[in-house]
């Protein structure tokens, strides 16, 4: 850490930005973002996560439905959307049947539930598939930060920054790399495996 204070002292601005590299910040954005999607995707068991995504146009404001309903797990495979506002039922059962969650809300009146079919073997491996591709993704948006970080590296050679410092930031940003790759590939054999899960 100490060359990366020599350089922040050196450069200024333009390091900054080798700091956040070397940090791993957009890095971590990049992991939490395919947490997040992970967390929509659909399993066969009720999660509350797989609205997050949907808006509600209440009085001409999108609104995600947890701010205008409670929405709770009666059994592991019903989700149970119950407003504040009853006068609200037919705009979230709207805005679910409009959402790509491919699930036909019953409405009672006074409450909407969502009932999770069990999915099919072949459905299964469909979404392993889009888990390994969306996996892939993030691996992909990883090394482009790396190749930004290293191209960042060899900018900052041109100024008053010795090679030894650049190798060293550069071995630095590799492992932070290898770190977040192997992170990646946990979340996606988490999933895989939570998914296959009968």
């Amino acid at each position: 850490m100490e060359i990366l204070s020599y350089i922040l002292s050196l450069l200024g601005m333009a390091s900054m930005i080798t700091a956040s590299l070397i940090k791993g910040e957009k890095m971590k954005k990049t992991l939490t973002s395919l947490e997040s999607e992970y967390s929509t995707i659909r399993v066969g068991r009720a999660n509350p996560k797989v609205l997050d995504r949907i808006t509600v146009d209440y009085y001409g404001v999108p609104t995600p439905i947890q701010q205008i309903a409670s929405v709770s797990v009666p059994e592991g495979r019903v989700l149970q959307i119950q407003p504040w506002d009853t006068s609200t039922l037919k705009l979230i059962e709207k805005a679910i049947l409009a959402s790509d969650i491919g699930i036909t809300p019953s409405n009672d009146g006074a409450v909407i539930r969502l009932v999770f079919p069990e999915l099919t073997e072949e459905r299964r491996k469909d979404l392993v598939k889009e888990v390994k591709k969306k996996g892939e993704d993030a691996k992909v948006a990883i090394r482009n930060i790396r190749r930004d970080g290293n191209d960042a590296f060899k900018k900052l050679a041109k100024e008053e920054v010795s090679e030894d410092e650049i190798k060293e930031l550069t071995d630095k940003l590799q492992k932070i790399t290898d770190q977040f790759i192997k992170d990646i590939d946990a979340a996606v054999d988490t999933k895989s495996k939570e998914i296959m899960t009968v």
